[in-house]
């Protein structure tokens, strides 16, 4: 389909409020919008995330919202407002005179507090933040981990900014490497969040390799396994979960998939197998089993429940994502577990021996609380945090897969593994470190890829009394709405982007956030 090109010109009395046009100017894909002001923007068509198409998106106000990943940008500037897009869109000047709208020149980059990553952030010398700690450390490099430290240089804070992580590789796309990575069509250098040199340029000193033995909330200190000392002003506790692991013998065998290093050692097993046995029906192990399938090695799901993610999606989706990996090549051995394991086969409880050289578990994670916890901090199945992602000692926040939070959709603390709630938690953590004291309360947002299929999930419902289907799953086309009596709490869809679009707007609408008011600047 051939596009205008906007620097010529183009009738612009039928664009209404609400209202995109796709285009392009001087080689580049262009969105028009006309905002709630009554004038034209033009901003960068494709989302900075994975490229999705914005003119597919929503508007609300002031903001377009990306069909695919739910990612949120200002349409008058151009700045990204919320992850799982971390860099902002670029911005042109538009002239409307007698019903023609004109797209002119390239405006620069937003600067200062609204830097992307791949530059150097500086901070807004105009602005006096509320607070400024002498000093923040992260603890967790990752989705939380970077984004907070993205998070606090935008908002102009200017003092030291440390990241300490366990692991031995810098901050990454985490999704990716049970998906595209995992499955041989995505190449490692799409994995990082950042360039290598975006740490020194935005002065953030990221240290790997770094343990920390102990928390001292009285000292305001952290200490490592070598013994150093580490004071901070203010502390992020973004240690986010480790898996789960089964007590087998032989369990040395069984491969888990967290980190960058995982899926590495995972694709190199796979280069010398044949079959692989997935331990764990969750969406970890069915995005496992597609990859390893698309690289050609025969996949055995083994899982002790009836259908496959029946608890979070109901029979429905569950049976449809079961025949979906079947229609593939994937056999699942449902309604059992693994019993024991050798070098060539995995035994199940009934006593059946599968061909099995490499194994896979993903079986659920559980919560890196433990320094939290010796420091005396509340725990419950996660790091206990208020709405504003606060621990209960003051400048000690959490966030991501180890923060349990009070949920505006659910009423009721809870703790969601997801990647784009982890990076939405970090925005408002970094800026409530800052003191802006914002409370917490996006709207639950998550995707699996099965295959070609995506399944959007929008909300978080961890029971529902009824669930009712709309549309065609076969199809690959429905949504599947989970209500609490008369309360919608989530909604699951196949290709009906705009609707979970539509639908995380009234969740925010219903507990007072609106995004669309535009930047907070």
């Amino acid at each position: 389909m051939s596009v205008p090109d906007l620097t010529l010109g183009t009738p612009s009395s039928e664009l209404r409020e609400g209202q995109t046009l796709l285009g392009h100017a001087d080689g580049e894909q262009v969105l028009l919008a006309r905002c709630g002001d009554g004038l034209l923007y033009a901003v960068g068509a494709r989302c900075t995330h994975y490229g999705g198409p914005l003119e597919e998106g929503l508007v609300v106000g002031d903001t377009v919202r990306c069909p695919w990943h739910h990612a949120a940008f200002n349409l008058k500037t151009g700045r990204n407002l919320r992850p799982p897009a971390l860099n902002h869109l670029p911005r042109w000047s538009v002239e409307e005179r007698d019903g023609v709208a004109k797209v002119t020149s390239r405006e620069a980059a937003p600067s200062g507090a609204g830097a992307a990553p791949s530059g150097t952030s500086g901070g807004d010398p105009a602005r006096a933040l509320p607070h400024e700690p002498a000093s923040v450390v992260i603890v967790g490099g990752g989705a939380a981990g970077a984004v907070a430290a993205l998070t606090l240089r935008r908002e102009g804070y200017t003092g030291p900014v440390t990241i300490l992580d366990e692991g031995h590789s810098p901050p990454c796309d985490r999704p990716n490497l049970s998906k595209d990575y995992l499955a041989g069509n995505a190449p490692e250098e799409w994995i990082p969040l950042f360039p290598d040199s975006w740490y020194e340029e935005n002065d953030i000193d990221l240290q790997l390799g770094a343990h920390v033995r102990a928390l001292d909330t009285q000292q305001r200190r952290l200490t490592l396994e070598d013994g150093t000392d580490v004071p901070f002003g203010s502390l992020l506790i973004a240690t986010g979960a480790h898996p789960i692991t089964l007590p087998l013998e032989n369990s040395d065998r069984i491969m888990y998939l967290r980190t960058l290093a995982d899926s590495r050692a995972i694709i190199k097993a796979a280069e010398g197998a044949r079959a692989v046995a997935v331990i764990g029906a969750s969406f970890i192990g069915l995005e496992v089993a597609a990859s390893l399938r698309a690289r050609g090695l025969k996949v055995t799901v083994i899982a002790p429940e009836e259908r496959p993610l029946e608890r979070i999606l109901g029979p429905e989706l569950g049976d449809f994502v079961r025949e979906l990996h079947e229609s593939k090549g994937v056999e699942f051995r449902l309604r059992q577990t693994v019993t024991g394991l050798d070098d060539t086969h995995v035994t199940l409880e009934g006593g059946d021996r599968l061909e099995a050289d490499l194994v896979v578990a993903g079986i659920g994670v559980q919560p890196n609380i433990r320094a939290a916890r010796d420091a005396g901090l509340r725990t419950d199945r996660g790091v206990m945090v208020n709405e504003f992602l606060e621990t209960d000692v003051k400048d000690i926040f959490a966030a991501g897969d180890v923060a349990r939070w009070p949920s505006p959709v659910s009423g009721e603390p809870v703790r969601i593994e997801h990647w784009v709630v982890a990076q939405r938690q970090a925005v408002t953590a970094a800026r409530n470190i800052l003191g802006f004291r914002e409370p917490f309360t996006a709207v639950p947002f998550f995707w699996s890829q099965h295959y070609d299929v995506t399944i959007a999930y929008v909300g978080h419902a961890s029971r529902w009394d009824r669930h009712e289907v709309k549309g065609s799953i076969q199809d690959h086309d429905c949504e599947v709405r989970y209500w609490s009596g008369s309360k919608l709490l989530a909604l699951a869809s196949i290709f009906r982007d705009r609707t979970s679009l539509e639908v995380e707007v009234e969740m925010e609408r219903r507990f007072g956030r609106d995004l669309g008011r535009g930047n907070r600047d």
